[in-house]
């Protein structure tokens, strides 16, 4: 089901993305029906990801919210087992889709791509609006004020016919016309009554400043327009030698023919450079006597072999190529400055020409080279793409599945929704990889692996944390890690209890309320009413004061809660919940005093939220201590 639902999805964004191609082409239902078979097939290497962590959200979602997970792992069934014939399930699936990739998803990417083509290259259908040009065939333009939808007839009518070129342009004018299409489909007939037509003979001018036309009145006048209203089929071989129609051993014969071509220019183009001549110097051909040394050759030698040996390097029985090697620099600047004004101006003209001459030529040779890269590119992201959709579907399942079991929410809502956040999550990074890839900014097996990558450590992450119980989606245990970093106050609940495991006894009672009590005074003690900036960042109070407040708070409502006087259960919910808070004490060393007083514009702010804090602290104190002299009363009231 989830399968279907996200196909429908991915065809919908097809249908937008292509709707303007298809509209108005008068196409019959089997050609859009086959274009939209061939786009859904084409599609499920979206789908099929989406629809594996949609349905793994669902299904162990609504096990968590039935409480059968629960039950499972109190038989002692751990997640991972729970998992066990799904992963197997999985697995599968992602080896079906490797085949899907590699066998039927060429076939069927040719098969829409061609139908596509093909669409687009359909002439539209003929529906001339009533009010506006209409341009839609091909060399010509035209109006129609009104029409007779019952009997198709068009009144007042003009055409500007362009077919024979713009120089040559002719304008016709009827009271009324009719159009009607050959039996092939090839062209359009337009019967037209009662007007006049005015043609430009530009062609048959006489002299430049005159142009002929001609004018032309008619009673029935009938033009034939080239219109081919057919739908022609284009070729599948075109689209069948293009990256999207090749299985896994065909991208890589193309990669490998490629790439063979490549070095292949590449080891050319070298030997030109070796051989091309330089300031006239170049490598020589000459026979070669294997028991004697090669010749030295300086820059005082002839650098270009004459016809004489030309004709004996023909007839030598061995032949190698032995490179010049100069002796000692060749000093152009004075070869350069010792010549005439005239000559050195030739020189410098000819150096232009070489230059400019040499720099189209290998920018040239740049462009091709660069075409067949991004060729193996383009065969090297279809390649790796066979395996990437196998593994996304394996991650994604270990996605869906732990989450599922740690939100445990069921059905459509709440799966649906981090389904498709996590999925664009993915096609981002996805489509972002792909394009970095294709345009060479990043090696192609990091591109296309991208959005796998990231999102493996986060299914490893949700694995782990579902095989635990861990409260990651667990609103209250953030809410209450954001109260105890900020300081924040909250709200304590104490309920009667309706069974009473022990009584309240006058000694521990007594020994509870002394520590609380001493614990409370000694906070208040170290805490004035008065609160000086030195003194704040020097420290009222410690963490480890604070702390044991707060345990012996906890420990007193713990024990008190074991009564039945209504009157203590409501003072042990008025009781405040005692955390730490880091402005309580931000230094509490005074070499940082002195950097405090240095930053005063930053650090003046924080001790004013900082004694508000520790205010609020003396007040907490208070409450404490006004609730320890008060308990023993409150013990004998009902």
């Amino acid at each position: 089901m989830t399968f279907f639902i996200c196909l429908f999805i991915v065809m919908m964004q097809f249908l937008w993305k292509y709707i303007d191609e298809l509209v108005g082409k008068g196409l019959s239902i089997d050609v859009i029906t086959e274009l939209f078979f061939y786009a859904a097939l084409s599609m499920i290497p979206l789908a099929l990801p989406l629809s594996i962590l949609l349905s793994s959200l669902m299904t162990f979602g609504d096990l968590g919210e039935n409480f059968e997970l629960t039950a499972m792992k109190a038989s002692g069934i751990s997640l991972l087992k729970v998992m066990k014939p799904l992963i197997v399930l999985v697995a599968l699936i992602a080896v079906g889709a490797f085949f899907f990739q590699n066998n039927v998803l060429p076939v069927s990417q040719v098969k829409m791509w061609t139908l596509l083509y093909s669409v687009r290259q359909k002439s539209p259908e003929l529906e001339i609006p009533e009010g506006v040009f209409y341009d839609q065939i091909p060399g010509y333009n035209l109006f129609v004020q009104s029409k007779n939808r019952e009997t198709g007839t068009l009144y007042d009518l003009m055409i500007y016919d362009f077919s024979k070129g713009f120089d040559n342009a002719a304008v016709i004018l009827a009271d009324s016309g009719r159009l009607a299409s050959t039996e092939d489909k090839a062209n359009l007939i337009i019967s037209l009554w009662s007007g006049e037509q005015f043609e430009n003979l530009r062609e048959q001018r006489r002299n430049v400043n005159s142009v002929p036309y001609r004018r032309e009145s008619f009673q029935f006048k009938k033009i034939l327009m080239k219109f081919d209203a057919n739908f022609n089929r284009l070729d599948e071989d075109g689209m069948r030698n293009q990256y999207v129609g090749k299985n896994i051993t065909e991208l890589r014969a193309t990669i490998d023919s490629v790439n063979h071509r490549i070095d292949s220019i590449g080891t050319i183009y070298g030997s030109d450079l070796r051989v091309y001549p330089f300031m006239n110097v170049v490598a020589e051909e000459v026979s070669v006597n294997h028991s004697s040394p090669q010749p030295r050759v300086s820059s005082s030698d002839r650098a270009l072999p004459d016809d004489h040996d030309a004709q004996a390097a023909n007839h030598a029985p061995q032949r190698r190529m032995r490179y010049m090697e100069l002796t000692k620099p060749m000093n152009v600047d004075s070869i350069f400055h010792s010549s005439t004004s005239g000559r050195a101006l030739s020189y410098l003209n000819q150096a232009l020409v070489k230059a400019r001459r040499n720099q189209g030529d290998y920018h040239y040779k740049g462009i091709v080279m660069d075409d067949d890269r991004y060729t193996i590119r383009r065969h090297e992201i279809e390649l790796i793409r066979k395996f990437t959709l196998s593994f996304a579907c394996i991650v994604f399942f270990f996605i869906g599945a732990p989450l599922g079991a740690i939100i445990r929410k069921g059905g459509l809502g709440m799966p649906l929704v981090i389904s498709v956040f996590l999925f664009i999550f993915y096609y981002i990074i996805d489509n972002t990889g792909y394009k970095l890839a294709r345009d060479g900014k990043l090696e192609v097996w990091i591109g296309i692996w991208l959005s796998s990558a990231v999102l493996l450590p986060l299914g490893v992450f949700f694995t782990y944390k579902a095989m635990r119980d861990s409260a990651v989606f667990n609103a209250d245990a953030y809410r209450a890690f954001f109260r105890r970093l900020f300081g924040l106050r909250e709200t304590r609940t104490v309920a009667m209890k309706e069974v009473l495991i022990f009584s309240i006894t006058p000694e521990k009672s007594a020994e509870i309320i002394s520590g609380l009590d001493s614990r409370a005074s000694e906070i208040i003690t170290r805490i004035p009413e008065k609160l000086g900036f030195s003194a704040y960042w020097k420290g009222y109070v410690t963490r480890g004061e604070v702390t044991s407040l707060s345990e012996s708070l906890e420990a007193a409502v713990e024990y008190f809660s074991n009564t039945t006087s209504l009157k203590l259960i409501n003072a042990l919910s008025s009781l405040p919940v005692i955390v730490w808070n880091y402005l309580y004490n931000p230094l509490g060393n005074n070499k940082l005093l002195i950097v405090a007083k240095i930053l005063l514009p930053i650090s003046y702010p924080i001790y004013l939220i900082g004694r508000s804090k520790l205010r609020n602290l003396r007040q907490e104190a208070q409450e404490v201590k006004k609730f320890a002299d008060n308990v023993p009363a409150l013990l004998t009231e009902k």
